[in-house]
Protein backbone atom coordinates (compact mmCIF):
# COMPACT_ATOMS: atom_id res chain seq x y z
CA UNK A 1 0.00 0.00 0.00
CA UNK A 2 1.46 3.70 -1.01
CA UNK A 3 -0.08 6.44 1.04
CA UNK A 4 0.83 10.24 0.22
CA UNK A 5 1.41 12.55 3.19
CA UNK A 6 0.24 15.82 2.58
CA UNK A 7 1.59 17.38 6.22
CA UNK A 8 3.97 20.95 6.75
CA UNK A 9 4.75 19.58 10.24
CA UNK A 10 7.87 17.90 9.80
CA UNK A 11 7.14 16.25 13.70
CA UNK A 12 4.21 14.92 12.10
CA UNK A 13 5.59 13.92 9.28
CA UNK A 14 8.41 11.75 10.97
CA UNK A 15 5.84 10.34 13.36
CA UNK A 16 3.37 8.90 10.65
CA UNK A 17 6.26 8.03 8.18
CA UNK A 18 7.72 5.61 10.66
CA UNK A 19 4.83 4.38 12.30
CA UNK A 20 3.23 3.52 8.67
CA UNK A 21 6.23 2.17 7.30
CA UNK A 22 6.83 -0.29 10.68
CA UNK A 23 3.18 -1.69 9.73
CA UNK A 24 4.46 -2.13 5.92
CA UNK A 25 3.08 0.56 3.84
CA UNK A 26 5.22 3.19 1.48
CA UNK A 27 5.15 6.84 2.46
CA UNK A 28 5.32 9.63 -0.03
CA UNK A 29 5.61 13.51 2.02
CA UNK A 30 4.64 16.20 0.65
CA UNK A 31 4.84 19.69 3.04
CA UNK A 32 3.51 22.45 0.23
CA UNK A 33 0.07 22.39 -1.01
CA UNK A 34 1.53 24.25 -4.25
CA UNK A 35 3.27 21.64 -5.14
CA UNK A 36 0.80 18.61 -4.17
CA UNK A 37 -1.29 18.04 -6.81
CA UNK A 38 2.02 17.31 -8.96
CA UNK A 39 3.06 14.84 -5.93
CA UNK A 40 -0.17 12.81 -6.02
CA UNK A 41 -0.25 12.55 -9.91
CA UNK A 42 3.20 11.27 -10.02
CA UNK A 43 2.57 8.92 -6.90
CA UNK A 44 -0.25 7.52 -7.61
CA UNK A 45 -1.71 6.93 -3.80
CA UNK A 46 -3.81 4.08 -2.32
CA UNK A 47 -4.58 6.85 0.02
CA UNK A 48 -4.01 10.29 0.84
CA UNK A 49 -3.87 11.80 3.88
CA UNK A 50 -4.33 15.46 3.99
CA UNK A 51 -3.35 18.51 6.27
CA UNK A 52 -5.72 20.99 5.48
CA UNK A 53 -3.40 23.91 6.75
CA UNK A 54 -0.71 24.15 4.31
CA UNK A 55 1.86 26.56 2.96
CA UNK A 56 1.12 27.40 -0.39
CA UNK A 57 -2.08 26.32 -1.07
CA UNK A 58 -4.54 24.92 1.26
CA UNK A 59 -5.83 21.42 1.73
CA UNK A 60 -9.33 22.24 0.58
CA UNK A 61 -7.87 23.90 -2.24
CA UNK A 62 -5.85 20.89 -3.07
CA UNK A 63 -8.99 18.65 -2.53
CA UNK A 64 -10.92 20.39 -4.80
CA UNK A 65 -8.95 20.77 -7.42
CA UNK A 66 -8.05 17.07 -7.66
CA UNK A 67 -11.59 16.01 -7.43
CA UNK A 68 -12.23 18.35 -10.60
CA UNK A 69 -9.40 17.15 -12.57
CA UNK A 70 -11.03 13.56 -12.24
CA UNK A 71 -8.29 12.04 -9.43
CA UNK A 72 -10.64 9.63 -7.40
CA UNK A 73 -8.01 8.63 -4.89
CA UNK A 74 -10.02 8.10 -1.38
CA UNK A 75 -8.83 11.12 0.75
CA UNK A 76 -8.58 11.37 4.47
CA UNK A 77 -8.33 14.54 6.14
CA UNK A 78 -6.17 15.12 9.14
CA UNK A 79 -6.82 17.93 11.12
CA UNK A 80 -6.71 20.15 14.13
CA UNK A 81 -10.29 21.53 13.18
CA UNK A 82 -12.40 19.63 14.72
CA UNK A 83 -15.78 21.25 14.49
CA UNK A 84 -18.73 18.89 12.95
CA UNK A 85 -18.86 22.05 10.17
CA UNK A 86 -15.12 21.80 9.47
CA UNK A 87 -16.03 18.35 9.29
CA UNK A 88 -19.25 18.72 6.77
CA UNK A 89 -17.15 21.43 4.49
CA UNK A 90 -14.42 18.25 4.17
CA UNK A 91 -16.57 15.95 3.15
CA UNK A 92 -18.74 17.46 0.86
CA UNK A 93 -15.41 19.04 -0.76
CA UNK A 94 -14.75 15.51 -2.13
CA UNK A 95 -12.93 13.86 1.30
CA UNK A 96 -13.75 10.33 1.94
CA UNK A 97 -13.10 10.25 5.82
CA UNK A 98 -11.84 12.78 8.37
CA UNK A 99 -10.08 12.04 11.98
CA UNK A 100 -9.14 15.21 14.05
CA UNK A 101 -5.82 15.76 15.76
CA UNK A 102 -4.43 14.77 18.07
CA UNK A 103 -5.23 10.60 17.37
CA UNK A 104 -4.56 7.38 18.09
CA UNK A 105 -2.46 6.19 15.47
CA UNK A 106 -4.06 2.13 15.88
CA UNK A 107 -7.37 4.05 14.64
CA UNK A 108 -6.04 5.78 11.75
CA UNK A 109 -4.44 3.07 10.31
CA UNK A 110 -7.54 1.08 10.52
CA UNK A 111 -9.59 4.16 8.64
CA UNK A 112 -6.72 3.69 5.90
CA UNK A 113 -6.99 0.60 5.48
CA UNK A 114 -11.05 0.34 5.52
CA UNK A 115 -10.16 3.29 2.78
CA UNK A 116 -7.58 0.91 0.48
CA UNK A 117 -10.42 -1.79 0.64
CA UNK A 118 -13.52 0.03 -0.46
CA UNK A 119 -10.67 2.07 -3.73
CA UNK A 120 -9.41 -1.63 -4.26
CA UNK A 121 -13.38 -2.17 -6.25
CA UNK A 122 -13.12 0.62 -8.39
CA UNK A 123 -10.96 0.83 -11.33
CA UNK A 124 -7.14 2.85 -11.04
CA UNK A 125 -7.01 6.04 -12.00
CA UNK A 126 -6.10 6.32 -15.73
CA UNK A 127 -6.98 2.90 -16.98
CA UNK A 128 -9.82 2.03 -19.15
CA UNK A 129 -12.99 0.74 -17.21
CA UNK A 130 -13.26 -3.35 -17.36
CA UNK A 131 -15.52 -4.51 -19.98
CA UNK A 132 -16.79 -8.01 -20.28
CA UNK A 133 -20.28 -9.72 -22.02
CA UNK A 134 -21.70 -5.66 -22.39
CA UNK A 135 -20.98 -5.17 -19.02
CA UNK A 136 -18.69 -2.29 -17.99
CA UNK A 137 -17.61 -0.13 -14.89
CA UNK A 138 -17.97 2.90 -15.14
CA UNK A 139 -14.22 4.29 -13.61
CA UNK A 140 -15.71 7.60 -12.63
CA UNK A 141 -19.28 6.81 -10.98
CA UNK A 142 -18.76 3.47 -9.89
CA UNK A 143 -22.18 2.04 -11.81
CA UNK A 144 -21.72 -1.05 -14.06
CA UNK A 145 -23.61 -0.54 -17.92
CA UNK A 146 -24.53 -3.51 -19.83
CA UNK A 147 -24.80 -2.43 -23.12
CA UNK A 148 -24.96 1.40 -22.02
CA UNK A 149 -27.65 1.10 -19.64
CA UNK A 150 -27.07 0.94 -16.09
CA UNK A 151 -27.72 -2.28 -14.10
CA UNK A 152 -29.89 -1.47 -11.10
CA UNK A 153 -27.66 -2.58 -8.27
CA UNK A 154 -27.62 -2.19 -4.70
CA UNK A 155 -24.34 -0.56 -3.63
CA UNK A 156 -22.81 -4.33 -2.68
CA UNK A 157 -23.82 -5.54 -5.86
CA UNK A 158 -22.04 -3.01 -7.83
CA UNK A 159 -19.13 -3.54 -5.29
CA UNK A 160 -19.32 -7.04 -5.94
CA UNK A 161 -19.47 -7.29 -10.19
CA UNK A 162 -16.82 -4.73 -10.19
CA UNK A 163 -14.28 -6.60 -8.19
CA UNK A 164 -14.50 -9.56 -10.82
CA UNK A 165 -14.98 -7.65 -14.01
CA UNK A 166 -11.61 -6.94 -13.38
CA UNK A 167 -10.10 -10.05 -13.33
CA UNK A 168 -12.92 -12.06 -15.98
CA UNK A 169 -12.48 -16.03 -15.66
CA UNK A 170 -10.02 -15.63 -13.05
CA UNK A 171 -11.30 -16.68 -9.56
CA UNK A 172 -11.28 -14.68 -6.88
CA UNK A 173 -12.08 -15.56 -3.19
CA UNK A 174 -14.90 -15.65 -1.06
CA UNK A 175 -12.60 -13.87 1.34
CA UNK A 176 -11.70 -11.66 -0.42
CA UNK A 177 -14.82 -10.51 -2.06
CA UNK A 178 -16.64 -10.16 1.74
CA UNK A 179 -13.35 -7.66 2.18
CA UNK A 180 -14.24 -5.38 -1.05
CA UNK A 181 -18.64 -5.74 -0.82
CA UNK A 182 -18.18 -5.17 3.30
CA UNK A 183 -15.85 -2.83 3.29
CA UNK A 184 -15.77 -0.78 6.97
CA UNK A 185 -18.04 -2.98 8.48
CA UNK A 186 -18.55 -4.99 11.33
CA UNK A 187 -19.93 -8.23 12.66
CA UNK A 188 -19.99 -9.37 9.04
CA UNK A 189 -21.45 -12.85 9.10
CA UNK A 190 -19.38 -15.32 7.04
CA UNK A 191 -21.90 -16.14 4.24
CA UNK A 192 -23.16 -12.90 3.73
CA UNK A 193 -21.45 -12.06 0.87
CA UNK A 194 -23.15 -15.59 -0.27
CA UNK A 195 -26.30 -13.76 -0.70
CA UNK A 196 -24.77 -10.60 -2.39
CA UNK A 197 -23.76 -13.69 -5.16
CA UNK A 198 -27.33 -15.07 -5.02
CA UNK A 199 -29.13 -11.82 -5.83
CA UNK A 200 -26.46 -10.36 -8.06
CA UNK A 201 -26.82 -13.69 -10.04
CA UNK A 202 -30.25 -13.11 -10.36
CA UNK A 203 -29.93 -9.61 -12.21
CA UNK A 204 -27.52 -11.52 -14.83
CA UNK A 205 -29.88 -13.93 -16.00
CA UNK A 206 -30.59 -12.45 -19.29
CA UNK A 207 -27.31 -11.22 -19.95
CA UNK A 208 -24.53 -12.97 -21.93
CA UNK A 209 -21.92 -13.04 -18.48
CA UNK A 210 -22.78 -16.07 -15.78
CA UNK A 211 -21.40 -15.88 -12.24
CA UNK A 212 -19.72 -19.35 -11.14
CA UNK A 213 -18.91 -20.51 -7.79
CA UNK A 214 -16.03 -22.31 -7.41
CA UNK A 215 -16.37 -24.18 -4.52
CA UNK A 216 -12.93 -24.02 -1.87
CA UNK A 217 -11.78 -21.09 -4.84
CA UNK A 218 -14.58 -18.45 -4.41
CA UNK A 219 -16.31 -17.07 -7.63
CA UNK A 220 -15.50 -15.76 -11.56
CA UNK A 221 -17.25 -14.15 -14.41
CA UNK A 222 -17.28 -16.39 -16.88
CA UNK A 223 -19.02 -16.11 -21.14
CA UNK A 224 -22.17 -18.06 -20.82
CA UNK A 225 -23.33 -17.30 -24.29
Amino acid sequence: MKLLLIEDNTAMQTTLQRSFERRGMQVVLCGDGARALDRWRASVPDVVLLDLTLPGQDGLSVLSAARAEGLTTPVLILTARGTVGDRILGLNTGADDYLAKPFDLDELEARVRALCRRSATRPAEGLPSPEFCGLRADSASGAVYLNGTALDLTVREAALLRALLVAPGQAVAKERLSDLVFAGETQVQADAIEVVVYRLRKKLVGTAAQLVTLRGLGYLLKDGA
